[in-house]
């Protein structure tokens, strides 16, 4: 039987670090430049759910620059849920917690502060070559952010709140309140 050499494989813990010192820059250095050397020659940023980001790196810089980076509440918290690595990608899924006490561009453009408090799930699929940061696609669900700061009532609407948040925490809380239960 012959041996094949052995390939090295890329540490894939590699690319949580990647992750780990994005999120440092940005949350808790609150640094553009910081931030920015994190990333590739020709990074794209998108938040889904409102589309706020950018493409390349003046773009990107501009973004995090006038709308990210400074502008998250002084009691923004992530609490992580789960992280799968593999791929050229770290796929992190977590709780933000934070008090909308400030305009919030990135993900709530155009909304005033309303005071309120808001737990939403988020799921971040970050691309990783060369070891930087080529891509960030951030998923949320806009509409349970906007019951919990008081835009939309969800009386009538498929929806929830806070409720994500706790249920991802404790999965023995009920399911399936929003499904009608009818007579038979």
């Amino acid at each position: 039987m012959s041996h094949l050499p052995v390939q090295p494989i890329p540490a894939e813990s590699d690319l949580g670090a990647v992750f780990d010192a994005h999120l440092t820059a940005e949350f808790i250095a609150k640094d553009v430049e910081a931030t920015m050397a994190t990333m590739a020659e020709t990074p794209y940023l998108t938040h889904v759910p409102v589309l706020t980001g950018g493409y390349g790196r003046d773009q990107v810089r501009e973004f995090y620059s006038r709308f990210f980076i400074g502008h998250w509440p002084a009691d923004t918290s992530i609490t992580p849920i789960s992280r799968t690595i593999g791929q050229g990608r770290v796929v992190d899924e977590f709780i933000l917690r934070f008090t909308h006490d400030r305009e919030m561009p990135a993900i709530l453009p155009g909304v005033k502060p309303t005071g309120r408090s808001v737990e939403i799930p988020h799921v971040v699929i970050m691309g990783i070559a060369d070891g930087k940061v080529s891509y960030e696609h951030i998923y949320w669900d806009q509409a349970s952010l906007l019951v919990q700061i008081g835009l939309i009532e969800r009386t009538g609407l498929p929806v929830s709140g806070a409720e994500q948040a706790a249920r991802l925490r404790d999965p023995v809380l009920p399911s399936n309140q929003l499904i009608p239960i009818s007579s038979p």
